[in-house]
């Protein structure tokens, strides 16, 4: 929806604001320094730097918010440009610098950015969101932050001679301007977290374009387990097989919470198909790219469905494996075309052999999916059918199954809504891609959709199209959607006003949608990694992916690609978060339990701060593995925070400088924890423009970890944490209890390729003069001191007493420096083991009439 329109003046505008930021930036004799330290040099006479308080004279945030940046805003600045002639796309040097490390975050596809790092301006990349720099001489971090400007957004590109580039775009040839004031925003802090936040913060007070996450109420789902039905089905996705794939868990104990069905759902077809009839035998993704929705509701497949139908399932038989051969044939089918294509482009003139082989292949392919178990044409009720009849019938008889989502592209489908199909006025509009984008890799999806345009709805009808969608989706009992596709407004923005305008009208018309049919909330956001998006888009979206797809194996050929994607994967979720955090809940994406890499991928999302799902086929499950994620109740320990890289790996590329160990921190209610990672294996090439893997730093990385790696001041509620004397450690994979002081030595470690450690920290309370004390939760768990709901401490009868409660079954462990007297479990005494060294463990059962929850007491 719209941002409010009603504002707040600005209250404080004296000069000692003003002169707190003259203390702090100047701009003089083309130097942009910081504390008299220069930032860059040879910054052109046409720049300007302006104070935040000169410029941000008024907002619609909360009176606290707004209070907040204003006493900060000594701290910000913002720069801007003129030129003489106005244009739709200008590029201006901000200066240069060299020998100064920096943090960047850039777009490596139109949909997906990444980390980098270097030491000069000509060590950017085209499309960078933006640039921290580290200024150790003042112990200090800057951010430089791109903005929107009216019709204007913009990103940093390098320059020739280490020179920083600004570029401003419209999207539009229609859409013109010369100058701007408040391009770009920078801000200064000696802590890069806290500055992160103040920056942002800043931002969204001067834009009021969107809001930050703390503004938001997260998803219903953020804590629980989920399965998405990508992987096990791609587009053949279908009632009987999500129906058994839910029963794979639930026949498991671990009922998923949340169910994602992914493309594959809706009414689709290409502009010469029938246009009332969906389109036929779609496999695998990139088939869909160029169809367009042509009606609201669900595909035939899912349409035909009678309630009941799926309540006695096992009276229809179904092949588990049916679907994954037919995947595999699709993908020879799709093996074979490519083949056929390098060989026209090669100039070969006998294509016979290769049509034979096309064309046998696709007889196969139709021939199985003809076989394919089919729903009964009769049976179960006449008066509820289709995706509401199947959303009643999975949540009768799978009851942990709280929430339904579906996917979406923002246009409607990949290629926006048919011409004609729908009450809306569609149009086919050619697609044209931003110069920015030539930096970046190549893609298939953008290959497919500048192949078919898209058929974009008129702005003023946006709010009609989803609200079209939603509303029909949302009596069927679906909870929410997954947005994805979203960058894509900037190829066709062209007579609608340019990328921001149009935007605006998309997200506005998202918003109000949400709003009305989802609690304001039900909604992922995906293939959205670009400023517009976060500037514009997140009013109301408080969730969303924050790395690229995962992939189980490289679609480019790449055999040890099923490994050194993994770690890629994770160090987007991990850096992007600290941008992507600020708006949303960073959502790490789903995985597979039965993949090579299935152990460091669920390490990592124990501890993301987010959702935790898996995209599994039929019959290819870990459960053990699972269960070290999920409750049986399909709720998962999720730490209070979410995951970002610790400061010392913040100007290091722990994917491919062959000596750093991704470290993420996070925290919990009664500690915090550290992940340590080896990703090294891949990274971005930029002569070849593309990620790729580095077979030579696949190999064991040495590290440490301290205690003070966590920023337990990020939390309020956990900063008092960070003050304690001393500390007990658990380390997961070495199943070991340690004690550490913020005094003590870092622990030292070597990780072989794809594997880690968890370490988790928790504050030792001294009971009397010799007892010692720390819960560490169940350490079956992977994010052990998650479990942990209450930790309380008294005296009953002159005898010290713990008062535990914890979530979950396994072993519950404690650091205790003098073996307890008894120990009981919701009032029943129980053995338990003690050593020497303090380590302390007691068997605890799921306890389902209470949530899980078990009350635990130790007397001393």
């Amino acid at each position: 929806m719209a941002p409010p329109s009603n504002s707040i003046d600005l209250v404080r505008n004296n000069n000692s604001v003003a002169n707190g930021f003259a203390d702090l930036f100047s701009l003089c004799d083309g130097k942009l320094a910081v504390k008299g330290i220069t930032l860059f040099s040879e910054v052109p006479r046409n720049v300007t730097l302006s104070g935040f308080s000169t410029v941000c004279r008024a907002s619609n945030a909360p009176p606290s918010l707004f209070e907040e940046a204003q006493s900060r805003s000594h701290k910000g600045g913002f720069l801007g440009f003129s030129k003489p002639a106005a244009a739709d796309w200008l590029v201006n040097s901000l200066g240069k610098f060299s020998g100064r490390s920096f943090l960047s975050i850039f777009r490596f596809k139109t949909w997906w950015t990444t980390m980098w790092v270097g030491s000069s301006g000509s060590d950017l990349q085209m499309e960078t969101q933006w640039v921290l720099f580290h200024v150790p001489e003042i112990g200090s971090y800057v951010l430089l932050l791109p903005l929107l400007e009216g019709n204007f957004r913009s990103s940093i590109f390098p320059g020739e001679h280490d020179r920083v580039m600004l570029c401003a775009e419209s999207g539009s040839s229609q859409v013109k301007a010369n100058s701007f004031k408040a391009i770009a925003y920078v801000h200064v802090g000696d802590n890069p977290f806290t500055l992160m936040k103040e920056a942002f913060a800043a931002a969204r007070v001067h834009l009021g374009t969107f809001r930050l996450r703390e503004e938001k109420t997260l998803p219903s789902i953020v804590d629980k387990f989920g399965w998405c039905t990508w992987d096990a089905f791609y587009l053949t996705v279908d009632p009987l097989g999500v129906w058994h794939g839910v029963k794979d868990f639930a026949d498991a104990g671990i009922t998923p919470k949340f169910l994602v069905i992914d493309d594959g759902w809706q009414s689709i077809n290409f502009d010469g198909d029938n246009p009332f009839e969906d389109a036929k035998n779609l496999i695998l993704g990139g088939e869909q790219m160029t169809a367009r929705l042509y009606r609201f509701e669900e595909s035939e497949k899912f349409r035909k469905y009678k309630e009941g139908s799926l309540l006695r399932s096992e009276a229809y038989p179904y092949d588990k494996s049916r679907t994954k051969k037919i995947l595999l044939k699709a993908r020879e089918l799709e093996i074979a075309r490519k083949a056929r294509s390098r060989a026209v482009q090669a100039g070969s003139r006998d294509l016979s052999g290769l049509d034979i082989k096309v064309k046998e292949l696709k007889k196969e392919i139709d021939q199985m999916l003809a076989e394919k178990e089919q729903l009964p044409v009769s049976g179960g009720s006449q008066s509820c059918s289709g995706l509401k009849a199947f959303i009643k019938d999975l949540k009768t008889t799978f009851r942990g199954l709280d929430d339904v989502y579906v996917w979406q592209a923002l246009c409607g489908a990949w290629g926006g809504v048919r011409p004609g199909s729908t009450h809306l006025d569609s149009k086919l509009v050619p697609v044209k891609l931003s110069p920015g984008l030539t930096g970046t890799m190549d893609d298939l999806a953008v290959d497919k959709i500048v192949e078919g345009g898209i058929g974009i709805v008129r702005p003023d009808q946006a709010a009609d199209l989803y609200d079209s969608v939603h509303c029909h989706l949302s009596k069927a009992g679906v909870s929410g959607v997954k947005v994805d596709v979203i960058h894509t407004l900037e190829y066709v923005c062209e007579e609608y006003g340019g990328r921001v305008e149009l935007a605006k009208a998309y997200y506005d018309g998202l918003s109000k949608s949400v709003v009305k049919n989802f609690n304001g909330t039900g909604i992922i956001s995906s293939m959205q990694q670009c400023n517009d998006f976060f500037f514009l888009g997140t009013w109301q979206v408080s969730m969303g992916r924050t790395g690229d797809d995962f992939w189980f194996e490289d679609p480019n050929g790449d055999p040890l690609g099923v490994y050194w994607l993994q770690g890629a994967h994770m160090i987007n979720n991990s850096y992007n978060s600290l941008w992507m955090g600020q708006f949303i809940q960073p959502d790490w994406d789903m995985f597979q339990s039965d993949h090579a890499c299935s152990k460091f991928h669920a390490a990592s999302r124990a501890i993301c701060g987010g959702p935790i799902y898996v995209s599994d086929s039929l019959d290819k499950h870990n459960f053990d593995l699972l269960k070290k994620l999920v409750f049986p109740d399909g709720t998962i320990p999720r730490c209070q925070h979410y995951a970002l890289p610790t400061r010392d790996c913040l100007f290091t590329n722990p994917m491919c400088d062959e000596m750093t160990v991704l470290k993420i921190w996070n925290l919990n209610k009664f500690g915090g924890v550290i992940g340590a990672f080896n990703c090294q294996g891949a990274g971005w090439d930029p002569k070849e423009k593309r990620v790729k893997g580095y077979q030579h730093c696949y190999k064991p990385i040495a590290g440490s970890v301290h205690v003070t790696d966590i920023e337990w001041d990020q939390k309020k509620e956990s900063s008092e944490m960070g003050e304690a004397e001393e500390y007990a450690v658990y380390l997961d994979q070495a199943q070991e209890l340690l004690l550490a002081t913020p005094k003590s030595e870092a622990f030292h470690f070597t990780l072989q390729p794809s594997s880690f450690e968890l370490f988790s920290f928790v504050p030792i309370k001294k009971l009397d003069c010799n007892l010692k004390f720390a819960a560490m939760g169940l350490v079956n768990m992977f994010n052990c001191v998650g479990s942990l709901v209450e930790v309380d401490y008294g005296e009953v009868e002159d005898e010290i007493a713990v008062r535990v409660k914890v979530k979950g079954g396994g072993k519950l462990m404690f650091y205790c420096s003098r073996r307890p007297k008894r120990s009981c479990v919701n009032g029943v005494e129980v053995g338990f083991q003690w050593v020497e060294d303090g380590k302390m463990v007691v068997e605890i059962a799921w306890e389902e009439e209470n949530g899980g929850i078990s009350d635990v007491m130790l007397a001393f």
